[in-house]
């Protein structure tokens, strides 16, 4: 099993260093003189088509679970090569390196491998082939691609040089850094528990756990609220980006929340009593 998810592993990061270079390469060069933004997000979307053809290929669509916290790192980074301040690429990069480590480390740790894919991706894939391959391209790989990338626009702003550090940059750093904390945490303490036998088939309602049913949710809607704030200190955002964050908010309140829901009744008999009394997202008080 351990030489099997290390093979697997590999693979996927040679094919993830491939997709990258090759995307970038198929990029179109009047992308390069029209929008920047345009040009992040034709190479975000070629480099999710081709990480989807792999996935096809291999049967196993798990292998786009990293693409969420690899691809935006080369796109933040593309986006500081146009900051001046040292101070701002740090307060920028510094949260969302942090954050991408965290989930990548969480991909290393808990993906077995080729021979196993995530129960939601089986899940959407469970119906006829053709709704199946819709589900699979659209679900599970480009519309995720496209909130992810909907949720990095407000950075695009820090690409003007005129931007200078202010406490408002300080605290949303802060702010985007103390979320990746707290579904770290949240992360580590539902690893704890399942990890001890006697747990098993038993629901987690401890620690932060008590206050929330998806705690580690609310630690990534908060980071990508925290990405918003980054650039709402630049005092140059428009109204309507208040939808970047808002967008990833809807993606868990009415799909990724659900889904483990639905999987976690399924799995736990006493799992309908805490749903009952535990707040979806937020950290609330349990309901007595």
């Amino acid at each position: 099993m351990i030489k099997d998810k290390l093979y697997s592993q590999l693979i996927c990061i040679v094919i993830y260093v491939f997709s990258f270079w090759l995307a970038y390469i198929l990029l179109p060069q009047k992308l390069h003189d029209i929008n920047l933004w345009l040009l992040i997000l034709a190479w975000h979307i070629y480099a999710t088509l081709i990480i989807y053809i792999f996935s096809f290929i291999l049967k196993n669509s798990s292998l786009y679970d990293p693409f969420w916290s690899v691809a935006p790192v080369p796109i933040v980074l593309f986006i500081s090569t146009m900051i001046n301040s040292l101070e701002i690429k740090l307060l920028i990069l510094v949260p969302i390196c942090f954050w991408a480590l965290r989930l990548t480390r969480n991909w290393l740790i808990s993906w077995q491998g080729f021979s196993h894919e995530d129960f939601r991706y089986v899940d959407l894939k469970n119906t006829n082939k053709i709704n199946a391959e819709i589900n699979n391209f659209f679900g599970i790989h480009l519309i995720p691609t496209l909130i992810v990338n909907f949720g990095l626009f407000p950075l695009f702003y820090f690409a003007d040089s005129q931007i200078v550090p202010n406490i408002y940059l300080y605290l949303a750093s802060l702010f985007t850094f103390f979320a990746v904390i707290l579904e770290t945490i949240a992360d580590e303490q539902m690893r704890t528990f399942r990890n001890i036998p006697e747990n098993k088939g038993k629901t987690m309602r401890f620690k932060l756990w008590k206050y929330s049913r998806h705690p580690n949710y609310l630690g990534e809607v908060l980071f990508w609220y925290g990405i918003y704030f980054m650039g709402l200190s630049t005092g140059l955002l428009p109204i309507w980006t208040i939808l970047c964050p808002t967008a990833m908010l809807a993606l868990f309140i009415f799909i990724s929340c659900p889904m483990m829901d639905k999987r976690s009744l399924k799995n736990r008999p006493d799992y309908q009593e805490y749903m009952d009394k535990t707040s979806q997202l937020l950290m609330l008080p349990p309901k007595s």
